[in-house]
């Protein structure tokens, strides 16, 4: 076990948190989309990467990022965590990509249920908060989205968010347009 791991990810949590209470605070109307029945601010506060604690991802990412070195043993252990990862946790845009036994149907890209969209932007711009600058969320999406895989329904919701988030951030002073 390593402590900087346990601080990284007990910080990571806590700025994936700090993104759903701005949203909550400032873009309130953003929630009310969630579907019935599903409580998202428990998803994030309990449950947004509680896999990262099981044996098979937690030693694996640990060696990985915290090791003395990316061995093919470590490097090949932590893919075998992040697969594990993305296929328990919903709120990664992989988890909603069908790769099809049969080539003639390729892969398909699900809807992104809306609770799941939004942890997933949380989870994105915990990484903005950890480096103190909430705009680079935007460049990171923008550097990304074309490897990001969704169906249009999902990048439609996605973009209009994230779009929502900028200007209240840019009307607010907190980025400033260029």
């Amino acid at each position: 076990m390593s402590i900087a791991y346990d601080l990284y990810l007990e910080d990571h949590k806590k700025n994936v948190k700090n993104g759903f209470d701005w949203m909550e605070l400032n873009l309130p109307d953003l929630l009310k989309g969630i579907p019935e029945g599903a409580d998202i601010e428990q998803q994030i506060v309990f449950g947004h990467d509680a896999s990262k604690t099981d044996p098979e991802e937690y030693d694996a990412y640990d060696a990985y990022f915290y090791g003395s070195g990316r061995s093919y043993a470590v490097v090949a252990a932590f893919n075998v965590a992040w697969l594990a990862h993305i296929h328990k946790n919903p709120h990664h845009w992989q988890y909603w990509v069908l790769n099809n036994d049969d080539p003639d149907m390729g892969q398909v890209f699900l809807d992104i249920p809306y609770n799941y969209i939004i942890e997933m932007i949380c989870d994105w711009w915990s990484f903005s908060y950890y480096n103190g600058d909430l705009s680079l969320i935007f460049s990171w999406y923008k550097e990304h989205k074309d490897y990001i895989k969704l169906n249009g329904y999902s990048r439609v919701i996605i973009e209009r968010i994230l779009q929502r988030m900028y200007v209240k951030l840019t009307m607010d002073g907190i980025i400033n347009e260029k």
